[in-house]
């Protein structure tokens, strides 16, 4: 339909509605109405005949910065088309760490916008050394894009690292030390999907060649992605396969890096009985190795976890040793931990008599630390549970060494006064 005859239907339609008005009587939301229509055959009409182009070109994204700017001067002019001698690549190379160094300048002076218009600049050059230094520039520059919240420069450089991949894939052989060079690019600027795909494709080619180096780098590199996007079953599920492997390999020092981190994975997921699983065999691992100091907190994370089961005789015991061993290497935080829990623990289940027991024990290892503001709360403890077993002299015993303390401290001192007046008028 013409403008012409759009302009016509609009006339019909006042016509018909004022027809209809004076006849009919209608409302004024009639003409209201029809003038809607109107209004929309003229713009439906305007549509057909603009220029395709137009609402083509507003629907394009911008060209990515990325791309190569021939005239660049740092470029060497080439008469025929062939690779950069040693003596070009070196000078270009050169040029571009000069610019990476202004770049990185530009930032520490607080210029964000000037640092990544250098950073463009060396990146579209890059490329011209080869997917190598262009990819590992990439990384270096995309990281901090993702840093800064540059999200332009994110996306372009993602969409970069995406065209070096799929060139990298269509050739042959595959070069994998390139992908995985490109997938720790996505890693470093935290885009998990293209990553986690590289990694898998990576992973699966380690596997049939029986690189157990790059399988493992590849393993480490999922579980990581996973859990810093907090998706725990598949990130245990890398850092299974990746124990499974070093256990193969009798490593032992990546066996206990990968056990901690599924300990740490299961702890974050509160999958307690994986969670306590895990632990208990970093705790055989550890003390194969006579690593003592690494069991209390271990043994105390397990307690909490039977806690959580609802095992409160399972905790005991986890509570139990973690204060024997963390005794014996001397970590009184950790023996004073395990003792407080296990006294809450017993008072829980209405055991008054072990939680007091329990509580002079912390006595000791509060003074062994020199920890008077733990052994003030102990003797608080303390008096208040012989209070209720109706012990008033042991309790004011406890009470006023707990008020010694107090005063040296100049803390809790009101609520010790008290609790020795009210004994003491007895």
């Amino acid at each position: 339909m013409s403008q012409h005859q759009a302009e016509l239907a609009q006339q019909k339609c006042r016509k018909h509605t004022a027809y209809q008005h004076s006849v009919r009587g209608e409302s004024r939301g009639t003409w209201r109405w029809m003038m809607a229509i109107a209004t929309l055959i003229t713009s439906t009409s305007l549509m057909a005949i603009a220029p395709p182009a137009v609402f083509a070109q507003e629907e394009q994204f911008p060209p990515s910065p990325l791309e190569v700017d021939e005239s660049d001067p740092l470029l060497p002019r080439l008469v025929v088309d062939r690779p950069l001698s040693p003596q070009e690549r070196r000078v270009l190379s050169e040029a571009l760490d000069e610019l990476n160094a202004q770049g990185v300048a530009a930032l520490a002076d607080g210029n964000v916008e000037d640092a990544f218009a250098i950073w463009v600049r060396e990146l579209r050059l890059r490329r011209a050394l080869g997917p190598y230094e262009e990819v590992a520039a990439l990384k270096r520059v995309g990281s901090v894009a993702w840093s800064e919240s540059q999200t332009t420069e994110v996306r372009a450089i993602t969409e970069r690292l995406l065209e070096i991949e799929t060139e990298t894939q269509a050739s042959e052989p595959v070069d994998y030390e390139l992908l995985l060079t490109i997938a720790e690019a996505y890693q470093s600027m935290r885009s998990r999907r293209p990553a986690v795909a590289l990694y898998d494709k990576i992973l699966l080619n380690a596997r049939q060649n029986q690189d157990t180096a790059i399988e493992e780098k590849a393993l480490i590199a999922l579980g990581d992605l996973h859990l810093s996007w907090f998706d725990y079953p598949n990130a245990a599920i890398a850092y299974n396969d990746l124990l499974t492997l070093v256990r193969q390999q009798g490593d032992k020092d990546a066996e206990l890096n990968a056990l901690n981190q599924l300990a740490h994975i299961y702890t974050q997921d509160e999958n307690h009985a994986e969670a306590i699983a895990t632990r208990q065999e970093l705790i055989d691992l550890y003390e194969s190795r006579q690593e003592f100091n690494q069991i209390p907190a271990l043994k105390i994370a397990n307690g909490d976890d039977y806690i959580s089961l609802d095992r409160p005789e399972l905790a005991a015991p986890s509570y139990q040793e973690a204060f024997a061993v963390a005794r014996g290497v001397q970590y009184f935080g950790y023996a004073a931990d395990a003792l407080k829990k296990l006294a809450n623990l017993y008072l829980s289940l209405e055991r008054a008599d072990d939680a007091l027991v329990v509580y002079n024990l912390l006595v000791d290892v509060e003074q062994q630390s020199f920890n008077y503001y733990g052994l003030m709360n102990a003797y608080a403890w303390i008096g208040q549970l012989h209070q209720q077993r109706g012990a008033s002299n042991q309790a004011l015993v406890a009470y006023r060494q707990g008020l010694d303390l107090a005063e040296q401290l100049s803390y809790r001192v009101d609520y010790f006064q008290q609790q020795v007046q009210q004994l003491s008028s007895q």
